[in-house]
């Protein structure tokens, strides 16, 4: 059984996603916190409805970033978690908590990386890009996370066609879509040895 922490900014998809295939058992794991850099975010509602412990961590609460850095990895730590899942995280991790985990802390991002990725990348910008550069599919990453935004190494792609008539909107959506079945997919691929990850 694999033990999970996420840390997320935004509604949550992605948590209910892997929340929904622990339940279901497709996904041989578990989530044991859930850590929001946004005290009014849908991913804190959503874990407390699931019954997942919670926490409201960033710097409002934490104004000195090592400070925050350093709760991080021990909340972290203290939970158990075996596995560190960003999900639409939009803050760079520290370094104690990068250390903490290092090889161990896994991104999803809307697009093929490298393409389309770095700060100022995310959400909405990575659609934008993709069809202001005419490309002709894009598609979700699962890579692990280190110092610089989008750049640690890609653990799984999943390709989405761009169509003639898209619009941020609506390839949006069905890369959102693929976002949920690769993570969950990436995971269980992980808590099974088929991915290996360095300290598991």
């Amino acid at each position: 059984m694999l033990e999970l922490a996420i840390l997320a900014s935004g509604s949550g998809s992605n948590m209910q996603s892997i929340v929904d295939a622990c339940r279901h058992g497709s996904l041989p794991a578990s989530v044991r916190l859930v850590i929001g850099n946004n005290s009014k975010s849908g991913v804190l509602e959503r874990a407390r409805a699931a019954g997942i412990p919670t926490i409201h961590m960033s710097l409002k609460t934490h104004p000195d970033a090592a400070e925050l850095d350093q709760a991080m990895a021990r909340a972290l730590g203290e939970s158990g978690a075996q596995v560190v899942c960003l999900a639409g995280y939009m803050k760079l991790l520290g370094p104690r908590t990068l250390a903490a985990y290092d090889g161990r802390i896994l991104n999803i991002h809307p697009g093929l990386l490298p393409r389309h990725g770095g700060q100022g990348f995310f959400g909405r910008a990575v659609h934008e890009a993709v069809l202001a550069a005419g490309d002709t599919e894009s598609g979700p990453t699962v890579h692990l996370v280190d110092e610089i935004y989008d750049h640690g190494q890609t653990l799984a792609q999943s390709r989405v066609p761009v169509l003639a008539d898209d619009t941020p909107d609506s390839l949006a959506a069905r890369v959102l879509e693929q976002e949920h079945l690769l993570y969950v997919d990436t995971l269980r691929r992980i808590a099974t040895g088929e991915i290996k990850l360095s300290g598991l």
